[in-house]
């Protein structure tokens, strides 16, 4: 469905992204996760055929979206903020929505909007950066697109419609499965919905794999210096503190059974790490010493 290889992207001669390769084959919701200037919003781009990229081959559905009506047909990507006409209303935005989009399902629009209750005569600049949030999403859900790619859908949105948000995703890929692509800052609450996970770090592809591998990772030991240094020898440590006489480390290894006996055996605490704080940490530059 995707196929990223050897992709590059400079802008003015600096380089944006560089041989990033990563392939999607199954109709999953992926994650992209990354610091800001990690290169996102580019390859997003690049996928939805928005740009060329200046070396390597992107493919969506087997083709090259670039300057390709028969490959954009299969995308929809909505922007994290969408450029709509000012003059538009939010009915205007979901017509145009349909026009564009060929697998344009109007019952989902017309749940989400009651879900979300936005007022369809309302103008789109007179939105709240929630509600505008709610219309891009609705329409990239509406889309039923082969490939759809949803930048920061929630931001601005209170807790209780970014649960409605899940609910609603979750249930139309449910339905009717395809490769739904979403960047998000939120990646605590995403992490539910996905099945795989995009990692990138300045330019580059980080990791890419089943997001059930990342739950694993991440340890927090606790306990006395010597017996800590003891069983973390050979290990990266992505961060330390001092709490009293012990410390405190997060370690670069899975929350296992054999961890957990060592952690017993040595008279330390452990616990999972949460994977916003892992996925901060091993795309943290510093170096840590215990």
């Amino acid at each position: 469905m995707l196929y990223v290889n050897e992709v590059a992207y400079s802008y003015d001669n600096v380089p944006v992204l560089e041989k990033v390769s990563f392939e999607e084959k199954e109709p999953v919701i992926a994650g992209l996760w990354g610091r800001n200037g990690a290169g996102k919003t580019t390859l997003m781009r690049l996928l939805a055929g928005h740009q060329r990229p200046h070396g390597g081959t992107v493919q969506v559905m087997g083709l090259a979206p670039y300057g390709n009506p028969a490959a954009v047909r299969h995308v929809c990507y909505m922007q994290e903020d969408h450029p709509f006409s000012s003059i538009w209303t939010v009915q205007d935005a979901l017509r145009f929505g349909r026009y564009f989009n060929t697998n344009w399902d109007q019952a989902t629009a017309d749940h989400l909007i009651e879900t979300f209750r936005l007022d369809s005569k309302k103008k789109v600049s007179k939105l709240s950066k929630g509600m505008k949030s709610a219309l891009q999403f609705i329409i990239g859900l509406s889309s039923h697109a082969d490939i759809t790619i949803l930048d920061e859908p929630t931001n601005g949105l209170d807790a209780g419609m970014r649960r409605k948000l899940y609910e609603a995703l979750r249930e139309s890929h449910e339905d009717s499965p395809r490769l739904i692509l979403i960047s998000s800052h939120h990646i605590e609450e995403v992490q539910a919905l996905c099945e795989s996970l995009i990692v990138m770090h300045k330019g580059k592809l980080l990791h890419h794999q089943p997001i059930d591998e990342f739950r694993e990772q991440g340890i927090w030991l606790v306990g006395e210096r010597s017996a800590v240094t003891n069983v973390i020898d050979g290990y990266k440590v992505l961060e330390q503190s001092v709490i009293g006489s012990k410390i405190r480390v997060m370690l670069d290894a899975p929350y296992s059974k054999q961890w957990k006996e060592q952690a017993q055996v040595h008279g330390l605490s452990i616990e999972k790490a949460d994977l916003q704080n892992y996925l901060l940490n091993i795309t943290e530059d510093a170096e840590v010493y215990v």
